[in-house]
């Protein structure tokens, strides 16, 4: 069984869904301490060739964390979709995505920022084909512990055995023989970003995976995250 974990950010890129679909649990971190503009309350979408952040006003205390974040304004999810028409009414399957993606944020628990970002996420993921069981790392009970050791207690917590599925940058910072002490094994995800078709010159890459939704569709966008997964 493979683990893979994450902060639980809004409406992420298509490399956030490749790798979840790689694991057979992934696990939000929403005990972790908030980040102030991080992916965690706002993303990128493509405005006619520019990158635009996308942003959820958030209500927080220094040391919080991302649990206990509130939005500041529950209507965010109205503006964002107001944004969205405005930039994408034009793609090839916006007629095609937009009537199933405003009922879902119309549909989010505005105010939570972690059930809202967990909501959408889960949503897109099964639309995308997408199995992987979500847990939420505040109710795996693993205690205080913090760094590599914090990670191998939330893979021990999914099913003994497991395997830790890391980013590649964390061969950086990862001890490799804490983990291989613990009987966790280490798999690295690498996410080459592939361009399509954007309606404009030149790509713009590490935007939302809504911005592939409204260009390519829902199979075509599903093709691009299968292909990611599957380790080379």
């Amino acid at each position: 069984m493979i683990v893979a974990i994450h902060q639980p950010n809004y409406a992420p890129w298509l490399g956030y869904f490749a790798k979840m679909a790689r694991a057979d649990v992934f696990v939000l971190l929403d005990d972790a301490q908030y980040t102030k503009n991080s992916y965690i309350n706002r993303v990128q979408v493509d405005a006619g060739g520019a990158a635009r952040w996308l942003t959820v006003p958030v209500s927080y205390r220094f040391g919080d964390p991302i649990g206990r974040v509130r939005a500041a304004n529950e209507n965010w999810p109205r503006a964002h979709c107001d944004t969205l028409r405005t930039l994408y009414a034009g793609a090839p399957f916006f007629a095609a995505v937009w009537p199933w993606l405003a009922e879902r944020y119309a549909a989010l628990p505005a105010l939570d920022l972690a059930a809202s970002n967990q909501a959408l996420i889960a949503a897109l993921a099964e639309r995308l084909g997408i199995r992987t069981a979500l847990r939420r790392a505040s109710e795996l009970g693993v205690g205080d512990a913090k760094g590599d050791d914090r990670l191998i207690a939330l893979v021990q917590a999914c099913g003994m055995g497991a395997a830790y599925l890391s980013g590649r940058g964390g061969d950086k910072y990862q001890d490799p023989a804490k983990f291989a002490a613990a009987g966790v094994a280490l798999v690295y995800s690498d996410f080459a970003q592939s361009a399509y078709e954007q309606g404009h010159e030149g790509f713009v890459s590490g935007l939302s995976v809504l911005d592939a939704l409204f260009r390519l569709g829902w199979e075509r966008t599903a093709v691009l995250v299968a292909r990611a997964a599957v380790p080379a």
